[in-house]
């Protein structure tokens, strides 16, 4: 059965969950370009955790990655078709972690604490 859960052109914000607390914290905005049923090839923008400023910083470069579907590592979401990853960044609202972009669009990336 060739059933994908995700297809070509929809965007997607990727978290890859670190292993260790001193693995570097990654995430990774993009558009697919290609979908199997277990693997999207991803064309983005990384970011990386910088701890001494305590903020993500955007990789000026776009890069091309390829994710599994089936590794527990990858958190997922999906972006609506009308954001323009370009524009995303990340903020702190209400104490809370968030990836927006300034026009509408807003995801809450916190794994845990309190949802309100």
């Amino acid at each position: 059965m060739d059933e994908k859960v995700l297809t070509v052109g929809e965007k997607v914000h990727v978290i890859t969950r670190r292993l260790f607390a001193e693995d570097l914290r990654r995430h990774f905005v993009g558009k697919i370009v290609a979908v199997t049923n277990h693997l999207i090839r991803v064309e983005g923008y990384a970011f990386v955790f910088h701890a001494g400023l305590n903020e993500y910083r955007k990789r000026p470069d776009m890069r091309t990655r390829i994710f599994s579907l089936t590794d527990a590592e990858n958190i997922v979401n999906v972006i609506p078709e009308g954001v323009e990853i370009e524009s995303l960044q990340y903020e702190f609202v209400n104490q809370r972690l968030v990836v927006t972009d300034q026009a509408g669009f807003s995801l809450d990336i916190n794994e845990f604490g309190p949802t309100a």
